[in-house]
């Protein structure tokens, strides 16, 4: 028994909203949450700490390791002592909720000295979001891009990866990340169904490894529908990203960008106000750290 245990996982961006439809797709980016799970001898204490935000609610770290505990039949032999730290911006549309589920699952696992299939430490997390209210089709695919990195395209109802790939390109992906937070618990789900159709056929798209121009079309109609200003990604194409859309519910927007015109972009943002982070995609898989 490790006792303690300590994992990483990567953020991710909106290729495609699931919500509309049940359909998604996401793209994982080199922004992570890093979690250590520490066991106690207090059996149903289970107190978890957002080091980055210690505002935001704490209930998902909690589903999550009684879910493992519970899984192993130690619940009533172990407590636990939750600590996350994150670069990722939380209530933004940057996934920041499936990151930390990976994060925690496999941190716990860790600790108890177990293993599971990776998409079983998939829908703990999952099962544990949906329970907790932070999401709405349970986020499979922003769980799948930040566990196993590059793009995925999935059935979230059905909880199938449909593909998955590892992209080539070297881009940049810029993110600007408004001042204020937008849970997706309280997003207005029965207009976003309105585009349902327009969302399954933007997820034919991405199938057909057309992501980034499914990524582009699917910010801006998800904009229009939820009420955010598309210029943000508009003028994020005009300086030369090769993609760019609201991520997620929002209200953060993000952008391909090849390296050469970050600086275009960068400048062109500054009269959106909030911040820009500058990040990669990521291709590498959460994993516990020894």
């Amino acid at each position: 028994m490790a006792e303690v245990g300590k994992a990483v996982a990567y953020g991710a961006v909106t290729i495609i909203n699931a919500i509309s439809c049940g359909l998604g797709a996401a793209l994982s980016v080199d922004l992570k949450t890093e979690v250590t799970v520490k066991l106690t001898d207090e059996p149903g204490r289970i107190e978890g700490k957002i080091l980055s935000d210690q505002e935001e609610s704490t209930v998902l770290i909690e589903k999550i390791v009684s879910k493992v505990l519970k899984r192993f039949n130690l619940e009533r032999e172990y407590g636990a002592h939750v600590e996350t730290q994150s670069n990722i911006p939380i209530a933004r549309g940057l996934k920041s909720s499936s990151v930390a589920a990976n994060a925690v699952t496999l941190a716990t696992l860790a600790a108890v000295g177990k293993e599971v299939s990776d998409l079983t430490a998939v829908n703990i997390g999952v099962d544990a979001a949906l329970e907790a209210g932070v999401t709405i089709t349970g986020a499979f695919d922003d769980a799948c891009a930040s566990f196993f990195g590059g793009i995925v395209v999935t059935d979230n109802f059905g909880r199938k990866i449909l593909k998955k790939v590892q992209p080539a390109e070297k881009h940049a992906i810029l993110v600007h990340v408004p001042s204020f937070k937008a849970y997706t618990a309280e997003s207005n789900v029965q207009r976003m169904k309105v585009i349902s159709e327009e969302a399954k056929a933007l997820h034919k798209m991405a199938l057909r490894g057309e992501w980034m121009t499914a990524m582009t079309l699917n910010g801006m109609l998800y904009s229009a529908v939820l009420g955010f200003d598309a210029s943000t990604a508009i003028d994020a194409l005009e300086a030369g990203a090769l993609a760019a859309g609201l991520s997620g519910k929002g209200p953060a927007v993000a952008a391909v960008v090849p390296r050469e015109n970050v600086k275009n972009v960068t400048e062109a943002w500054k009269k959106h106000g909030g911040s820009v982070v500058d990040t990669r995609i990521n291709t590498q898989k959460a994993h516990v750290m020894r």
